[in-house]
């Protein structure tokens, strides 16, 4: 077959209904969410993002793959942490920047990265998608190129195509069935439950009330609100927001059912927020905010809110983000992640593929020691996979 092959610096030049079904089910990958991402200048022109999408297209036009990419001139966004390779660069006296990442920008979320209408044509459009990556990396005189939290069949062709893979780790919930929290929780030992109720009841007892809401059920108001309190969140650590209030109204009106809001009120005003996405299977915890001071308000918000959700809802899976080895406690266990790596000049790449291997000894260690840290009964494994529910399915 012969495939038509083009580059892409907007998503707006792509069919929108031919993205989407690339996309799936992922709310990250839609057209939706990455052209507001332009639309709104969170990246694009004068942004460390600036997109290079590539196509590849049969001789009817019918798009059969895409690869969500993007030239970047800093690391920021991104939750790969390469810092110390751009140092060496520079020490070198050779430029990092820029370089070509295949991720959704601000997002650290597993997902395809190589996407492709029909699996069984996988190898070849995956082959062609990423010949064209490295050959527009020469063009543009990138110095790597880099696919961070590709899924597991990505990374296998990705591995096998030369390319070096990183290992990291989140915190992610999975629901084994419950049918409420509290039955979540009979699987703690007994201090760790004794604690998550008495965080809780603190909340309650302060009278602090929640709802969920989609994206465009709040009013302009309480978007207004969310979006102070987002805000504050970057501002009061010094850094700007990765996002913005239009880029915010555009998805509350483009995906409202892939948006979550999780507002917590006091005496019916917003006082703290937590904004997620979700799908059929993953509820995604991506920003929490707050200007409010209550004892255990953002464990509320940000988690315990998230897993009563999901239990509600019949959803297998909650991703509430990177780090934060505080969520082991409240029942998030650490899953391994991955990033895939191309290294345009041989000696950095060697260089970096031994430090990636000797890195990983010490996450396996640290994820291992982890383990040992669990709030879970030692029978909670055996006794929640044999339940029948979401995730058995």
């Amino acid at each position: 077959m012969q495939f038509h092959i083009q580059q892409h610096s907007s998503i707006l030049e792509v069919n929108k209904a031919d993205w989407n079904i690339l996309a799936g089910d992922s709310p990250f990958l839609r057209y939706e969410f990455l052209s507001a991402l332009e639309n709104s200048g969170c990246i694009g022109n004068k942004t460390a993002w600036e997109p290079a999408y590539i196509t590849v297209a049969d001789k009817n036009a019918t798009l059969l793959g895409a690869l969500p990419l993007y030239i970047k001139h800093d690391s920021q966004g991104e939750f790969v942490f390469d810092w110390s390779w751009a140092n060496a660069y520079e020490q070198a006296g050779i430029a990092y920047y820029p370089k070509l990442v295949s991720a959704i920008p601000f997002t650290p979320a597993t997902g395809q990265r190589i996407l492709v209408r029909d699996s069984d044509d996988f190898e070849a459009i995956a082959s062609t998608l990423l010949n064209q990556a490295k050959k527009f990396a020469e063009e543009i005189n990138a110095s790597s190129l880099h696919f961070l939290f590709p899924t597991d069949t990505d990374k296998q062709f990705l591995s096998s195509a030369g390319l070096f893979q990183r290992k990291d780790y989140q915190f992610h919930w999975h629901n084994h069935g419950y049918t409420s929290f509290d039955e979540f929780l009979e699987y703690f030992v007994s201090a760790k439950r004794k604690k998550v109720r008495r965080e809780r009841r603190r909340i309650y007892e302060a009278g602090v009330q929640f709802e969920y809401l989609s994206g465009n059920q709040p009013s302009e108001e309480d978007w207004d609100a969310v979006f102070d309190y987002y805000s504050h969140n970057f501002t009061r650590r010094g850094r700007t927001p990765y996002l913005n209030r239009s880029f915010f109204k555009e998805i509350s009106q483009t995906m409202p059912d892939s948006l979550l809001l999780i507002l917590a009120r006091f005496k019916k005003k917003p006082i703290a927020t937590a904004i997620c996405f979700r799908n059929q299977h993953t509820l995604y915890g991506r920003y929490w905010g707050s200007l409010a001071d209550f004892h255990s308000l953002h464990f509320e918000t940000c988690y315990y809110q998230g897993i009563d959700y999901c239990i509600s809802k019949g959803i297998n899976r909650f991703e509430p983000g990177t780090q934060g080895e505080h969520k082991l406690s409240r029942g998030f266990k650490p899953i391994e992640t991955w990033s895939n790596h191309w290294i345009r000049d041989p000696l950095f790449e060697q260089a970096i593929t031994q430090f990636v291997d000797r890195e990983q000894l010490q996450v396996d260690a640290y994820m291992n020691e982890l383990e040992k840290h669990q709030p879970y009964r030692k029978d909670h494994t055996a006794r929640g996979d044999n339940k029948q529910g979401p995730l058995c399915r």
